[in-house]
């Protein structure tokens, strides 16, 4: 039933889109002759006549249209006909085309309104973070860091730390002996080997059953992350390069140490490598009776484990006045919009693996299990977000899209004549084409991801 209602949900967005060109385009008296719902491949469902309008409903539901006398060749209407779309002012065809969009943004701003006077409070998108319990047994520092029971976790490392992903994914990237090391951490420990131990060089082979000395404490990396991928906007990318496994019984044999015998297998800076491998610090920010206090260094253990059981609290934004409302939905809907751009952005510039992209499948089946974890409020919600980012996607200067038509007229401002029609359509057919491609490979990747799950 869950899956039902998000499908259903889905369903509603394509047809807001719709409806808002359609609506647009009969305010300004311009013929619609066909409402399609989906894309016009394989059987027609279901069709039917409204008034000059032909309704249809295709089987390939992942789209929708509208169509105007001017796409159909054999239209009996006037080439000069008031009702055709090319004949209106420049700006009554944008408003046409921008519609649909402006239809995806004002129903998500209903579908967030509607789920803040039902609820009488919002998601933030924040938590806090509190030490429930600390675990004496973990082979930790954490006591000797000054942590307490009840502190509240505000940073880690520099990191603001407002949600348990990103306090764990620190955490986990920090475990003893990872496996991942910093190049210019490297380089720092190999200075401080080459002063105790002048006589070798960087890629001499030490000599067997010859001691060198090593450093007390030797330059180790903290790991952080920026504010995107603290909320999951971005993947977080571990920086440096994986450590030889060839390396490992070094690694094991100089830990603790500040002697090192060999046994003429490992050159100077195969010692600075693993040496540069071993523990990784994390420095908390906790909050204790109103007061911000930095803690001294945390090293977790081979799991990445610090022997804490944590406490999360989300916070919310009260929504219980017509005030607070329109004030909270507003919050709601920018910070997560402006987190869809920066997405958008990771996207076309390439820093997104290939394997994070999904489209409708995946979001159905992650709403339908989100409706029946938490309850319809939050599916609008997840309606609401995806109704802002069929908006964003389609407002994209790409032909076939919204945004790809207002790009033409933009043309046809600044040059004083549209585009030739035969040039605009055989450009938007590719992308047309190159755009299906993409959304079957989503879908592909969309059923990898679930069966994974």
């Amino acid at each position: 039933m869950s899956i039902i209602i998000m499908i259903l949900l889905l369903s509603l967005l394509i047809l807001v889109h719709e409806v808002g060109h359609f609506m647009a385009a009969r305010a300004f008296g311009i013929r619609v002759d066909k409402f399609g719902f989906g894309l016009p491949f394989g059987p027609t469902l279901f069709k039917t006549k409204c008034g000059q309008t032909e309704i249809l409903v295709h089987a390939f539901l992942l789209g929708g249209y509208v169509s105007f006398p001017d796409d159909e060749k054999d239209c009996d209407l006037p080439e000069d006909s008031p009702e055709r779309f090319i004949n209106k002012p420049l700006w009554q065809r944008s408003v046409v085309i921008s519609a649909g969009v402006i239809a995806n943004v004002l129903c998500a701003f209903a579908l967030v309104m509607v789920v803040a006077a039902w609820h009488k409070e919002l998601p933030s998108g924040d938590y806090e973070i509190f030490i429930k319990e600390i675990n004496t047994t973990e082979q930790t520092l954490v006591l000797d860091s000054g942590l307490k029971t009840g502190d509240k976790v505000i940073g880690a490392n520099g990191c603001d730390i407002n949600n348990q992903y990103s306090f764990k994914t620190i955490l986990t990237n920090s475990a003893k002996n990872n496996g991942t090391i910093l190049q210019d951490t490297v380089d720092k420990n190999y200075e401080l080997l080459k002063g105790l131990n002048p006589g070798l060089q960087k890629d001499e082979i030490i000599p067997a059953e010859l001691s060198i000395r090593l450093p007390k404490i030797p330059v180790s990396d903290s790991i952080t992350m920026d504010k995107y991928e603290a909320k999951g906007a971005k993947r977080f990318k571990k920086d440096g390069y994986k450590l030889d496994n060839n390396l490992i019984p070094l690694r094991e044999a100089v830990e603790n140490k500040t002697v090192y015998t060999s046994d003429g297998k490992y050159t100077l800076y195969n010692v600075a490598e693993v040496l540069s491998d071993g523990v990784h610090p994390v420095v908390l920010t906790v909050l204790r009776d109103g007061k911000e206090i930095e803690l001294k260094a945390i090293y977790p253990n081979e799991k990445g484990l610090i022997g804490v059981m944590l406490e999360t609290k989300p916070i919310m934004l009260e929504t219980n006045s017509p005030v607070t409302i329109i004030k909270g939905s507003s919050i709601y809907l920018w910070d997560n919009t402006r987190l869809m751009i920066y997405s958008l952005g990771q996207l076309f510039t390439g820093k997104v693996d290939k394997e994070d992209l999904h489209g409708v499948v995946a979001i159905t089946k992650l709403g339908g299990d989100m409706i029946e974890r938490s309850g319809t409020g939050a599916g609008l919600l997840l309606a609401a977000l995806i109704s802002m980012n069929l908006a964003l996607l389609n407002i994209l200067p790409i032909p076939a899209l919204d945004g790809g038509h207002l790009m033409f007229l933009l043309i046809e401002k600044i040059t004083g004549k549209p585009v030739d029609d035969k040039i605009v359509e055989k450009i938007s057919t590719v992308f047309f084409y190159l755009l299906i491609i993409l959304m079957i490979f989503i879908v592909f990747n969309d059923f990898v991801y679930i069966f994974q799950k």
